[in-house]
């Protein structure tokens, strides 16, 4: 788990000098993925250190609402957590970038990946042979392979993607997925989100990876994806979001493309085979880890030694 981090945008630090509001939290989930999962662009930084979270908020852009917001997106990353209790403060300005960058630190997940910061030199994450490097700089989009149902994707993308695959990522967030399947050796990635701010930070990503045009981003959803020719489909989404969109993949199932699904919680499994047994997919095995639950889903005639 990372140890903290800060995550701001530069016009908010900059333009708004009418204090902040700080929101501190007792809990184990990383600060990153929260951040990420509140889809709040007046949120403009979170670090931790010792088990506590710091969130901020210009003042001017904070509502009490926002309370039981946090509330249920911790409830998402820590189900089996109690409730941890919420302080809010008001505080005033002041520059947090250098305790940041001191406390970013690398991470390995899985048998291959490396995952640093941009400011963290090689140095301090020498990798080994054979393993696959991504930099990804903590910002407001899911998915900097600290949780759970990232590290399980990831680590089942080690093992599917045999080379030349045309990968569509669903929900893409930092495009983490995508880029690790092309380090992998697939072909082609395609990464969709809704939201305009996780594609701009995706997009920085592959550049910052050196990605080319075999890596692509674009607001929409999965209705608007126009070509169902791909052979692997990941998404780490959550229970209602899948249950809302089993029939937008069933054309992708039926033309033969793999899901690897993610961000479901370990009782979720009965319902979801049940749904897209629906629309022509069976669950062929499943892994869980910390509560969550991820999905291994083809067409039935594909389905060959599926788990119990």
């Amino acid at each position: 788990m990372m140890l903290g981090h800060r995550i701001y945008h530069h016009d908010a630090m900059t333009q708004n000098r009418k204090g902040w509001i700080e929101v501190l939290i007792e809990a184990s989930v990383d600060s990153g993925e929260l951040l990420g999962m509140l889809q709040d662009r007046g949120a403009t930084g979170a670090w931790q250190e010792n088990g506590r979270i710091h969130l901020y908020w210009p003042a001017d852009r904070w509502s009490q609402a926002l309370v039981e917001v946090l509330r249920q997106a911790l409830r998402r990353l820590s189900p089996e957590s109690e409730q941890p209790v919420i302080q809010v403060a008001t505080v005033p300005d002041r520059d947090w970038n250098e305790q940041w960058a001191r406390t970013v630190k690398p991470i390995r997940v899985g048998r291959r990946f490396v995952i640093r910061p941009s400011w963290a030199s090689a140095e301090e994450a020498v990798l080994k042979p054979g393993e696959i490097e991504l930099i990804l700089d903590p910002k407001q989009a899911f998915g900097t392979g600290h949780h759970a149902t990232t590290q399980l994707l990831l680590e089942w993308l080690e093992e599917v993607v045999r080379g030349g695959e045309r990968l569509l990522d669903v929900g893409t967030g930092s495009g983490i997925l995508a880029m690790a399947a092309l380090r992998l050796g697939a072909a082609s990635a395609l990464g969709i989100d809704y939201d305009p701010v996780a594609i701009d930070c995706a997009r920085e990503y592959a550049a910052a990876n050196q990605f080319g045009p075999e890596l692509t981003f674009q607001v929409g959803t999965l209705e608007q994806v126009r070509d169902d020719r791909f052979d692997l489909i990941v998404a780490n989404l959550d229970r209602g979001t899948f249950l809302e969109s089993v029939d937008r993949f069933a054309p992708f199932i039926r033309r033969g493309a793999g899901l690897l699904l993610s961000g479901l919680l370990a009782e979720d499994r009965v319902e979801m085979a049940r749904a897209f047994a629906d629309v022509g997919g069976a669950v062929r095995s499943w892994r869980e880890r910390e509560g969550w639950l991820a999905l291994d889903l083809v067409a039935p005639e594909s389905c060959e030694g599926a788990g119990e």
